[in-house]
């Protein structure tokens, strides 16, 4: 089974109250592809950037009484509150009290979350950090020794957002912690493989679990396709035996909570 969806009782949309659904996760998962999807839908209300990065915010928001007005402004206004309002930050699933800052804002939020190979996802987030010059090494060493460096960000000990290449992998571990904070129903898990085969029938799956009316024709999107470089060595045999064997465990975990499996892992 590759995708779980639950319909919900009916609902209004929260008009210019709280932002009703987020795309939680995961990065590299395929979140900008459905973000492209979503954004043409003419019932739902997402704002103009894709990432507002506002419930894994460190420095700018004081977290023991947040503003949440700032917020809400990147959304664009409906006075008739017909559309509802939604976004999509993929770190919020791996990012630590992310997920208890959502459940403080709207305890009745909506959570979308996209999976990918594990594997396949780590390579992808060094390809992305390699590209633009923030990773300067070699794939094999990033996954082994390179993993130490996920504790030096100050603002979150043990999680960093570049280098947590296998740390975001992790996906039974983070479903987990989402499960003791929200409720099944309001949870809805997709695999980036199926969205790219099937995209319309995935889709209707996402609408379906929004309560919003179905998309009419839909063209194929193909997001953030990975940049023409010399990436050196990329990801060999022993790479992703190691990896598998480092996943494992957890990937577990994973399809009994999540219903969905990854060929390598199964």
């Amino acid at each position: 089974m590759s995708t779980l969806a639950f319909r919900f009782p009916t609902w209004d949309p929260p008009g210019q109250g709280r932002i009703g659904f987020l795309v939680a996760g995961v990065q590299k998962g395929g979140t900008t592809a459905l973000f492209d999807y979503l954004v043409e839908h003419p019932d739902l209300s997402l704002p103009v950037v894709k990432e507002a990065h506002f419930f894994d915010d460190e420095t700018n928001v004081d977290w023991s009484r947040p503003d949440y007005a700032p917020y809400e402004a990147l959304f664009s206004a409906d006075p008739g509150g017909r559309r509802l309002r939604g976004e999509a930050t993929p770190i919020y699933l791996y990012w630590p009290n992310s997920l208890e800052r959502i459940a403080a804002y709207n305890p009745e939020m909506r959570l979308i979350l996209i999976f990918r190979d594990p594997i396949e996802r780590a390579l992808s987030h060094w390809k992305m950090e390699y590209a633009r010059g923030a990773e300067t090494e070699p794939f094999a060493w990033c996954v082994r020794d390179g993993r130490a460096r996920v504790a030096t960000d100050p603002n979150a000990p043990g999680f960093h957002r570049v280098y947590s290449y296998v740390e975001r992998g992790f996906y039974g571990a983070q479903l987990r912690r989402l499960l003791s904070i929200f409720p099944r129903e309001q949870l809805l898990f997709l695999r980036s493989d199926d969205l790219r085969a099937e995209p319309e029938r995935i889709l209707c799956t996402v609408c379906d679990f929004l309560n919003a009316p179905p998309f009419g024709r839909i063209e194929a999107k193909e997001s953030h396709v990975a940049k023409t470089i010399d990436y050196g060595a990329g990801i060999t045999e022993d790479d992703r035996a190691y990896l598998k064997s480092v996943f494992e465990d957890d990937q577990i975990i994973f399809t009994r909570l999540s219903g969905i499996s990854f060929p390598l892992f199964t």
